[in-house]
């Protein structure tokens, strides 16, 4: 009898291979593969085969014989190895497709193999469908958009070795233990990228043939059990990006098969175990980002395999253990962001496999007397905050493969040293050091350089006019020196230029750089410097075809009017202005025609007019808005109320991009990461200052994502405070000091839940302070000075603490215990009359029972001792004994004596 036939088959671009066989297919198989192939066609609106790559598929021919399937005779003997099959439904349009769409995949029943990974698949997994698959091996549904439930009908398959139902992210469900018991013959599980839940369930370190485990980047919780020690057979274990928390159990080591073991990004904790050692064959251990503590055990000197090992962002101690220098095959080594101490030893640059070596971040001391003569060819060196001091060493310009150096956060001192500059690195950090001097010309000549951080130095001199040499380049950051004269031009035909900060120098000239339409970066910061005269319109010509982000020109000699084509800039989200001479209308048609605005500082300038109340209008992200110190009029829009980026609405707006393959910046943290393999370094954005509570700040560039102000002082508006203020319940800092407002304090600012500092001094307000001010339990600072407010200060919560009388001076009668100033009885504050009363009352009664009950009750306590023998009543003697005693008592000398007689004299 012959076998039955059975098909394999990867859906994209769909093979099922035929084995030599003198079998067709069956009849009911080509008619399911034909019905799938009208779906596709008819999806795409087409009757063309080719389009989806399946042109030989016709009712004419055996199936066997179509490209893309592959046909075997059945037995226990026969499996295709998948990795010679490529992947995905064919779907050139890269449409959608409906999960329905594999309907008539489900009536194969004798399936081996199936691969729909990378389909754009949408929908939930028919569990019905997969029930049919009695043989199947082999199943791979990653990367599509599946959803709902894991239906349990899949972990009938009893057959299936290989199972990837990774990044999906639509499966926010707990992995079913009883369902995972029936997959005894699994050797490949891969579940990541789901948000999975729960924890990782016990059946599965009973799966003895299981070698492959990736459950990373779910959101599993948990210990990770002991029980993973059963799992002899296991090469790779992922669980990073996850919640799981505990200890790494001492049994880890007994998966002596194992090659790599990550649990990056973590909540574990406790000390890494010595069984750790017995793993000789791993070749990537990676611990980073979890809470471990204590020291890195020795015993990691025996994985004579590892070439990876990453213990970065825990709280290591102690030193580096000396056996690392024993692991002859390590080429990249993260130790940064530990506690770890000592010298850095010498004998790591011994390691000749040696590439990455990441060491920043920890309490390590340089010792500059040690001479390094590195056997190494390292690619990545960071030596971030490592006490190095003098001269930039130079033993570093034997690494001639070098194309990442981090040096920042120490104390080097000297100028660039020319052998740097000739080094053709790709990435060169050294902020945050004492280097002085000029930057060589010859820096920028490189072809390769793409990163440069020389940001809080002591640099001077003009910049190398041949700037805009350096092709590559992609991040140049150089502010918070001493650097002087014109921005280079050169600097505009850098093509892949994306953050540009020359910030906090000395950069002077009426001339800014005039980007064409093709070279455009994301962000621009030129703020703080000594540049003048009209910000040229030819300047917004370029960058408004690509568009940035964040734009920073404040605190400079810019004078004229506001730049009227910044309205082209539709992706612009960050606008500091602030400190310059800006004058004329407010520019209310920039306000509508961004949509993306987040941050709008234009303090301290000279623009006059009112605000429009239609330039605020969902105006969505707007989280910051200062425009004090300027001379705007008018009366306060409304619509400034109903921010959705002020009242909480909203949780974060256009926050991050990704802007090549290797830089990620996050424009509310203002911060920049940028990846170098495995590494990834931050590089900070400048602060942003404001008046803070009364005193200028800089909002912390980590923490700016979390302030809302809103600052309007220092203008001369007028009218009514508006009471859509109320609804800004996101909103920290409100500042309406020193305009000409009047009206009185809307009692809807009870509900402002996040305020922390309120000012509305140096106006004309008056009435009361409303009393629900009572219930504002973030306020620190409260300034209603220089006013016409007059009745009592509110009491409870943060206005108990208000005690400086200066805030409250000036005012037409305010009184209340913050100010040490009573308030008068025929003056009560709503409700307090009633309160007053109704205490006047409470102590009447009081004091009138204590003056009817308090003789009654000591006459009754009186006559009760007497006739229980426990006082007598004086006689002479007893006032002579009483006497002495008096002396004794006032002498200090009063002993215990041995009467057992207690006196009461009345």
């Amino acid at each position: 009898m012959s076998k039955p036939l059975s098909l394999i088959i990867l859906l994209v671009p769909l093979i099922f291979m035929l084995t030599p066989c003198v079998v067709s297919c069956p009849a009911h198989q080509k008619q399911s593969l034909l019905h799938f192939k009208s779906s596709l066609l008819n999806l795409h609106k087409t009757s063309n085969s080719s389009s989806v790559g399946l042109e030989s598929w016709n009712s004419n021919s055996d199936c066997c014989t179509w490209n893309r399937v592959v046909c075997s005779l059945y037995s226990r003997d026969t499996v295709a190895d998948p990795e010679n099959f490529l992947s995905g439904i064919p779907n050139p349009n890269y449409f959608a497709l409906d999960s329905r769409i594999l309907d008539p995949i489900y009536g194969i029943g004798s399936l081996l193999l199936l691969n729909i990974s990378n389909s754009w698949i949408d929908g939930e997994i028919s569990g019905k469908g997969l029930a049919n698959f009695s043989r199947l091996i082999h199943l791979d549904m990653s990367y599509n958009s599946f959803y709902g439930s894991i239906p349990p009908q899949l972990f009938h398959l009893r057959f299936l070795q290989f199972f990837d139902i990774s990044s999906n992210y639509g499966f926010e469900v707990e992995i079913s233990g009883k369902g995972l018991a029936n997959l005894t013959k699994l050797v490949h599980l891969k579940m990541s990228g789901n948000n999975l839940d729960g924890t990782i369930p016990a059946q599965l370190f009973h799966l003895r043939f299981l070698q492959f485990l990736d459950l990373s980047k779910n959101s599993l919780k948990g210990g990770l059990s002991s029980d993973v020690g059963k799992l002899g057979n296991l090469r790779t274990l992922l669980l990073e990006r996850n919640f799981l928390d505990g200890h790494i159990p001492l049994q880890i080591g007994n998966l002596t098969k194992l090659q790599q073991f990550s649990i990056n990004l973590n909540d574990i904790s406790g000390q890494v175990p010595d069984s750790i050692g017995n793993l000789t064959g791993l070749e990537r251990l990676d611990l980073g980002n979890n809470y471990l503590q204590l020291q890195i055990p020795s015993a990691i000197g025996r994985l004579s395999n590892i070439s990876t090992i990453v213990l970065s962002n825990n709280t290591f101690t102690s030193v580096i253990p000396p056996s690392i220098q024993n692991l002859s095959k390590l080429e990249t080594l993260g130790l940064e962001d530990n506690m770890l101490s000592g010298e850095i030893p010498s004998c790591l640059f011994d390691i000749a496999s040696l590439k990455n070596l990441y060491l920043g971040g920890n309490k390590f001391i340089w010792n500059n007397q040690v001479k390094i003569v590195p056997k190494c060819m390292l690619s990545q060196l960071s030596l971030k905050s490592c006490k190095m001091t003098a001269d930039i060493p130079e033993w570093i310009s034997t690494l001639k493969n070098l194309n990442m150096l981090e040096l920042s956060d120490n104390q080097l001192t000297g100028n660039f040293p020319l052998w740097m500059a000739e080094m053709e690195i790709e990435s060169l950090l050294l902020s945050r050091n004492k280097l002085t001097g000029s930057i060589p010309f010859s820096l920028f000549q490189s072809q390769n350089l793409s990163i440069l951080d020389l940001s809080r130095n002591n640099f001077s001199g003009e910049l190398p006019q041949n700037v805009g040499h350096a092709l590559k380049m992609k991040v140049l950051m150089l502010s918070g020196n001493y650097f002087s004269g014109s921005i280079p031009e050169s600097i505009v035909y850098i093509p892949n230029l994306l953050l540009l900060d020359l910030s906090r120098n000395r950069l002077s000239g009426n001339t800014l750089p005039v980007f064409n339409h093709y070279i455009s970066p994301s962000y621009v910061d030129l703020s703080s410097n000594e540049l003048s005269g009209g910000i040229p319109a030819s300047f917004f010509t370029g960058i408004s075809i690509l568009g940035i982000s964040i734009l920073a020109l404040g605190k400079n000699k810019f004078s004229g009017s506001f730049p009227r084509n910044l309205t082209n800039i539709v992706d612009l989200e960050y606008l500091d202005l602030h400190d310059n001479n800006i004058t004329g209308d407010f520019p209310d048609y920039f306000i509508s025609k961004s949509p993306k605005l987040q941050v709008l500082s234009l303090r301290n300038n000279s623009l006059h007019g009112s605000l429009p109340s239609n330039s605020f209008y969902n105006r969505s992200g707007l989280q910051i808005l200062d425009l004090s110190s300027n001379s705007l009029d008018g009366s306060i829009p409304s619509e400034l109320g109903n921010l959705p980026g002020m009242s909480g609405s909203i949780d974060e707006v256009y926050s991050t991009a990704l802007l090549c393959d290797e830089i990620k910046v996050n424009w509310i943290e203002a911060t920049v990461s940028v990846f170098n393999g495995i590494y990834t370094t931050r590089i900070e954005m400048n602060d942003l200052t404001v008046n803070w509570k009364n005193a200028m700040q800089g909002l912390s560039s980590h923490d700016r994502h979390i302030y809302t102000l809103l600052d309007l002082s220092n203008n001369k508006f007028s009218g009514d405070v508006p009471n859509s203020f109320g609804n800004l319940i996101g909103l920290k800092l409100l500042n309406l000091s020193y305009n000409e407002l009047s009206g009185h304090i809307p009692q809807s600012f009870g509900d402002l839940e996040s305020i922390e500092a309120l000012d509305l001094s140096n106006n004309n307000i008056s009435g009361t302070i409303p009393q629900s001010f009572g219930k504002l339990d973030q306020l620190s600072v409260l300034d209603v000075s220089n006013n016409k407010l007059s009745g009592k200060i509110p009491r409870g919560g943060q206005m108990d603490t208000m005690n400086d009388p200066s805030y409250f001076a000036n005012n037409s009668g305010l009184c209340g215990m913050q100010i040490r100033v009573n308030c008068s009885k025929d003056e009560p504050t709503p409700n307090e009359g009633q309160e007053e009363d109704d205490d006047e009352k409470e102590a009447w009664f009081l004091w009138t029972g204590v003056w009817i009950g308090f003789p009654l009750d000591l006459i009754s306590s009186v006559l009760t001792a007497y006739l229980g023998g426990y006082f007598v009543i004086p006689t002479a003697k007893y006032h002579s004994i009483h006497y002495r005693q008096s002396a004794k008592i006032n002498a200090g000398l009063i002993t215990r004596t041995s009467s057992p007689w207690i006196t009461i004299n009345i």
